[in-house]
């Protein structure tokens, strides 16, 4: 059978079984990164705003790479609206926060005359502070400080239990529900992986960047204003090269055909030494420079374009627990933030991304083989610098293709799951998100990457000079949209308990940095 006849059948059996109607209490979250600047558009020196609690701590207010990097997160939600709202809420309480400064409203950088400039994320003196430092500080010596500036969104999507057990009787699987929602989920990845390319064209919205991002980098970016470069057709150089695409990660060969050889490969590369990264040294003249000399340091350093994950207790893991408690939910990472909508994203995105992932949990079980990996990356790597270009090929198994005619097939099937989700939720709107894809295809001036170059040529405004017009039309956008009282006493409330919780895991560690660290590399 083929692809689609596969996917069909899958799509049919789902539809007529109990599973279907559980698909209501489908879960996404959403992390959002934002740079905040000045007035002028320049990176802040300010450490994290006090009243944004701490950055250790905090459930939905942290840092990611820079002190300067803020990253919002949503608890779960089951409707897309609910996911907005709330950022959108974490948004206005946070400019209650920044005094005069601004969230970038986009993936790529201001402009930064000197990497030198850029702050690391301090979160206090504790151990797992210091950890967190220290790994950032690691970062900073591979692969430069640069790269940490990037911004994106990651789009957290898990089904209900009740749903996997449904599920599980329909496909008349007899193993554990933990080994078959595991086995499910990198189902899902592994066609995710396949296809994700389409999400680039459809969603990408990084076709330029400030010159000094590449500053003294060999490239082959031309030149849009004089300040400003780009490439023509690109769609996501926040994804390509430029940006989260380290060489040495590049030959890991992570497996994603299951949760053991994910699980296996990630250790493999956590616990082997790295010739060039030995010659940068752990701890030289008594400070840190890395946690390790290995390929990664920590789980989180793999630059995945979605990622299987699973909630860690309290000091565990992340492949600890999803090695003992299996997949708990997938986390897409390669979302541009999008300048044309306030939070960077908005619930019609959202509902074409809860159906194409659950369009990719549908599709043939496969294994991805080491040549089609290759393709695959190829095929992302094509659609990130020109996935706009008419006449682009791709490629398969079976050889070229066109990528309009590929795009066209993967979304007649999204299109039926479409309608699957909106019988489930007695709307259109699925089918709507679908069909605003399809006018993409059609014209592909309306994509979010074309219109961010159609706007730089029109208003002839430089990069950093557009987006921090953007940036402070969404700064009036919601202080002029007052918080709820509720909403604003919430957040409140975590940022003052969050500091309470920092200075108690201060006042408790027994152990000194070094012992600390032994014990959580060796752990």
């Amino acid at each position: 059978m083929n692809v689609e006849s596969i996917f069909t059948e899958q799509l049919e059996q789902l539809a007529v079984s109990d599973a279907a109607s559980l698909l209501k209490s489908t879960l996404r979250g959403i992390e959002k990164e934002g740079l905040r600047v000045d007035q002028t558009g320049s990176l802040s020196q300010k450490k994290h705003p006090h009243g944004l609690g701490s950055a250790l701590t905090n459930a939905h207010i942290t840092t990611d790479f820079s002190e300067s990097l803020l990253e919002l997160i949503t608890p779960v939600f089951d409707t897309p609206e609910g996911a907005v709202t709330y950022l959108e809420n974490l948004h206005k309480f946070t400019y209650h926060h920044l005094d005069e400064e601004l969230i970038w409203a986009a993936s790529m950088p201001c402009r930064i005359e000197d990497a030198k400039s850029i702050p690391i994320a301090w979160f206090g003196s504790s151990n797992s502070g210091l950890l967190k430092h220290i790994y950032r500080v690691g970062l900073k010596h591979r692969y430069g400080k640069m790269m940490q500036t990037l911004a994106g969104i990651h789009y957290n999507y898990s089904l209900p239990d009740d749903f996997w057990q449904a599920f599980q009787d329909q496909q008349k699987n007899r193993q554990s529900l933990q080994t078959f929602r595991s086995s499910s989920y990198f189902r899902l990845i592994r066609n995710f992986r396949r296809h994700s390319w389409l999400l680039l064209y459809l969603f990408g919205a990084s076709p330029a960047l400030a010159e000094s991002f590449v500053q003294s980098k060999t490239h082959n970016l031309q030149t849009l204003h004089k300040n400003t470069l780009y490439l023509p057709y690109a769609t996501s150089l926040r994804m390509s090269d430029f940006g989260y695409s380290p060489d040495v990660q590049s030959d890991l060969n992570i497996c994603f055909n299951h949760l053991k050889t994910y699980i296996d490969s990630l250790n493999e590369a956590i616990h082997t030494s790295y010739e060039p990264y030995k010659k940068i040294g752990i701890k030289v003249d008594g400070r840190y420079r890395q946690l390790s000399d290995t390929i990664l340091q920590i789980e989180n350093e793999y630059y995945s374009d979605i990622r299987p994950k699973r909630v860690p207790h309290a000091g565990e893991k992340p492949l600890h627990a999803l090695l003992h408690r299996g997949v708990q939910y997938v986390e897409v990472r390669h979302t541009d933030i999008n300048p044309f909508a306030p939070v960077g994203i908005d619930a019609e995105q959202i509902r074409f991304l809860d159906t194409f992932l659950l369009s990719c949990l549908l599709m043939n079980h496969e294994e991805v083989s080491p040549d089609e990996c290759k393709i695959v990356t190829g095929n992302t790597r094509k659609v990130i610098t020109s996935g706009r270009q008419p006449g682009l090929m791709l490629n398969t198994l079976q050889g070229s293709t066109s990528g309009i005619e590929a795009a066209k097939r993967l979304l007649k099937m999204v299109g039926k799951t479409a309608e699957l989700l909106d019988n489930v939720h007695n709307t259109t709107l699925h089918s709507s998100s679908v069909a605003g894809q399809i006018e993409k295809l059609e014209d592909s001036s309306l994509t979010p990457s074309a219109r961010l170059l159609a706007a730089l040529k029109e208003s002839g405004l430089e990069y950093t000079d557009w987006v921090l017009l953007k940036s402070r039309e969404y700064r009036d956008y919601f202080q002029n949209s007052p918080l709820q009282p509720a909403a604003l006493e919430e957040q409140t409330r975590e940022a003052t308990e969050s500091i309470a919780r920092q200075k108690q895991i201060e006042a408790t560690d027994t152990l000194d940095f070094d012992q600390f660290l032994t014990r959580h590399l060796a752990s």
